[in-house]
């Protein structure tokens, strides 16, 4: 068996499909940015999900069968994450405005896997797939308090959970959060090419503090 991040912390993984509050610890990821409309045609955002993969595997198979984790000897490669964001909102993104979105792609990395380790890894993926994996970054990411959901169906129809999240926010005591530094972030539990749109499964998150 192999360690899978998604059964080990369900809590960040596996919210149910009703708002929660949580505070997710400092994590780091492969990380990739870029701008634009995440659904045109050779946009950027399709482009960082190739390089993001690769490097995650190349870290990956150079760890197999030589470091354990709570007694797991492999693990499950963490889905795919992004933050999105528009210039000068604070109040998350607008969905009809995506040419106008700037995002980070992100996988998470095992605890145990440095920078100097990640560095390899891009000089390794460099060499072996002779392509270019520049633009691809060890991000350290300290989230903290948040308000997330299990969102299932369209990515288009995020609002309408958005705003179930924002009214269990309220009651509770807390206002957004989103600036600069803390985004709006999103986990991608389902392939969309294998996928009915209707059953995607998509964690939504949102930064927030206490009023």
């Amino acid at each position: 068996m192999a360690f899978d991040y998604k059964k080990e912390y369900k809590e960040f993984y596996m919210p149910k499909n009703k708002p929660s509050i949580v505070e997710i610890p400092k994590m780091n990821y492969i990380a990739v940015r870029g701008k634009g409309n995440p659904n045109s045609e050779n946009s950027e955002y399709k482009a960082t999900i190739g390089l993001l993969y690769a490097i995650a595997f190349t870290i990956k198979m150079s760890y197999k069968g030589t470091y354990k984790i709570d007694g797991y000897f492999e693990y499950v490669v963490p889905p795919l994450e992004g933050f999105w964001w528009q210039d000068g909102s604070r109040n998350g993104i607008d969905y009809g405005k995506k040419d106008n979105f700037n995002f980070i792609s992100v996988i998470r990395l095992p605890d145990f896997v440095t920078k100097k380790d990640f560095d390899w890894a891009i000089e390794e993926a460099t060499k072996k797939k002779n392509e270019d994996f520049s633009n691809v970054e060890f991000l350290s990411y300290d989230e903290g308090v948040c308000v997330q959901c299990m969102h299932i169906g369209s990515y288009d129809n995020e609002p309408e959970t958005v705003d179930i999240m924002h009214k269990y926010m309220l009651k509770n005591g807390y206002e957004l959060d989103i600036n600069e530094n803390r985004l709006h972030h999103e986990i991608y539990l389902s392939d969309p090419r294998r996928c009915d749109e209707s059953k995607l499964k998509t964690v939504v998150r949102h930064p927030i503090k206490k009023k």
